[in-house]
């Protein structure tokens, strides 16, 4: 009996050992790559606003790349900075190789804002990043889904993740010009 208990006390222990280590993920831990293969640490955006958007060349919501430049363009001097992340889980909207997207967002809309590799946002091989943005247990706010290409993640300066931004809703709707302006 003591021996069954001991083991007990030890699988607690182990399981609540591995459960705070899930929930202790910080944003700031997270890497991924640039556009152009590049290492890139979610570290060098401390201090910074961080609008997270994944993206795809082939669908409806593709002009939002234009108001999401803009919106860079009016507020990047004031610590806020713009990630996009291709993907193609949406009915292949994005079936482009890193540098064709490079190319046509560079050409179509004059994308300066970072934008990285191509990865999935939902399934078996979602990206690390996108686990994080959407289960509760790794971001401590909330769980989500992308439920779409051009689906937006607000992180603050201290990487908490604040809020979800649906396709919908353009990059310069009032919840997100009000939480850059920090009303």
């Amino acid at each position: 009996m003591k021996l069954k208990f001991s083991f007990l006390i030890l699988v607690v222990v182990g399981l609540t050992a591995f459960t705070v280590k899930q929930s202790s993920t910080s944003f700031y831990d997270l890497k991924t790559k640039t556009i152009d293969g590049k290492a890139f640490n979610m570290a060098d955006l401390k201090g910074k606003k961080v609008l997270l958007v994944n993206t795809a060349s082939k669908c409806g919501y593709t002009p939002q790349y234009e108001d999401l430049q803009k919106l860079y363009n009016d507020y990047k001097d004031k610590n806020f900075v713009i990630i996009g992340f291709p993907a193609n889980n949406f009915m292949h909207q994005e079936p482009g190789t890193n540098d064709e997207i490079k190319e046509f967002c560079s050409k179509n809309y004059g994308v300066t804002f970072q934008m990285m590799q191509k990865i999935s946002v939902k399934g078996d091989d979602m990206d690390p990043i996108y686990k994080w943005l959407t289960q509760k247990a790794l971001n401590g706010k909330m769980d989500s889904s992308v439920k779409w290409n051009f689906q937006k993640y607000m992180i603050d300066e201290k990487g908490n993740l604040v809020d979800v931004v649906y396709s919908n809703d353009k990059p310069n709707c009032d919840k997100i010009v009000n939480w850059i302006n920090g009303k």
